[in-house]
């Protein structure tokens, strides 16, 4: 019986260093497959050159606007740090599939599905830590930050940033590396029950953590179903604003009945403007419309007391309707050579209007409740004190 071997490639992926690297080990080892860090819908993307058409009604709708956002401005990062090294991202990959074929060896696709990765990922994320850093990526393609793809490939440098990105937050970090390097491993094991000699060709990222896998693997099986589940997630935040939308309601109806109606018009003007200010604030910034601004200013009172419907959906809804984008716009987003030109772009538009005058109705939502609570004699600090202690109690 022949003897079993793995050699595990790590590559930055928009290096020629690392293509270069590729193809000599596949030719020198002569495989009997070749397992590639990628699932079938990259494959498909990344061989084919072809997107599955995305409708921005449907992204608007599902709530999962801001990571649309943060994949296209990810994707955006990998694009430039392409063109400074004249390497197209994915390119050692294609190199592997190439060689594969030239060798005669079988192609395994080991990871796991993108779009899986991505909402589990989302999911562990918490509001505040998805805006640090959409703002973080933001911020750099603004500052055009040169990027050292060869340092990328020393162990100690991605060491730290991985560090760095498990301080922010331990349990994102957890899916995007952990999770997969040990999915990976467990589907390079089972390849092994076909095939005798495998070249590994992953991120630089996960070679150290997928050797530690294989080795608790051998005596510790995985469940792969188990990392492949998208679970439905609590957003506390929305049920945070939803419980302080429902004391606001409960308060007005108070009011109605026990306070003169002048007081009563008073509070409604100011949680109408506070609520219409910031969210047509967050419309402006993301420089929408006119007409989705104003949509903004006027829907946001109601949608702050209606969980059903966000203020973000009612004037992204209305920027489309403007702007009209097309599939060519969500395809022209990979060429964008700046932030300031994806900002130019019709889908992104869209995009960011509706997150941003989300921000601004949710930040509405609490000022605005905040205020109406106080101005009738509630003490809102206490009552959310209680409902924290208790949701913290159901937890424990």
């Amino acid at each position: 019986m022949e003897e079993k071997k793995l050699v595990i490639v790590g590559t930055a992926h928009v290096s020629r260093r690392s293509v270069e690297e590729v193809e000599e080990v596949i030719e020198r080892e002569k495989p009997d497959a070749v397992a590639v860090e990628l699932c079938p819908r990259r494959y498909y993307a990344l061989v084919h050159g072809m997107q599955k058409e995305i409708s921005i009604a449907d992204v608007i709708k599902s709530g999962n606007v801001f990571m649309l956002i943060f994949q296209l401005i990810l994707a955006y990062f990998q694009r430039k740090a392409g063109e400074e090294t004249g390497v197209k991202p994915g390119s050692e990959m294609l190199a592997a599939i190439e060689k594969a074929k030239e060798v005669g060896a079988d192609i395994i696709l080991i990871d796991r599905d993108i779009g899986i990765t991505f909402k589990r990922f989302w999911q562990k994320l918490s509001f505040f830590e998805k805006i640090r850093l959409i703002l973080h990526l933001i911020r750099g393609s603004l500052n055009g930050e040169n990027i050292e793809v060869d340092e990328m490939l020393e162990e100690d440098v991605l060491d730290m940033l991985v560090r760095e990105f498990r301080k922010i937050s331990p349990n994102a970090a957890k899916v995007l590396i952990d999770e997969r390097d040990i999915y990976m491993a467990a589907n390079l094991l089972n390849a092994f029950s076909r095939y005798n000699r495998i070249v590994a060709v992953v991120g630089a990222g996960h070679r150290k953590g997928i050797e530690n896998a294989l080795l608790k693997l051998k005596d510790n099986p995985v469940n792969l179903r188990e990392l492949e589940e998208v679970k439905k997630g609590r957003n506390y935040l929305k049920i945070f604003t939803g419980f302080f939308a429902a004391i606001v309601v409960a308060t007005f109806v108070f009011a109605a009945i026990s306070i003169s109606t002048e007081i009563l018009i008073s509070a409604f003007l100011y949680w109408f403007l506070i609520n219409g200010i910031l969210s047509a604030a967050g419309a402006a910034i993301a420089r929408g419309h006119p007409l989705s601004i104003i949509t903004a200013f006027l829907c946001a009172w109601m949608t702050s007391l209606n969980p059903l419907i966000a203020a973000g959906w009612v004037s992204g809804f209305v920027e489309a309707w403007i702007r009209k984008p097309t599939v060519n716009d969500f395809s022209k987003l990979a060429e964008a050579d700046s932030f300031r030109e994806m900002m130019q772009n019709r889908f992104f538009r869209v995009l960011l209007v509706a997150a941003l005058t989300n921000i601004g109705s949710m930040m509405g939502t609490i000022f605005g409740g905040w205020y109406i609570l106080s101005t009738f004699g509630v003490d809102i600090a206490r009552i959310v004190g209680e409902r924290v202690t208790n949701l913290i109690g159901g937890l424990a």
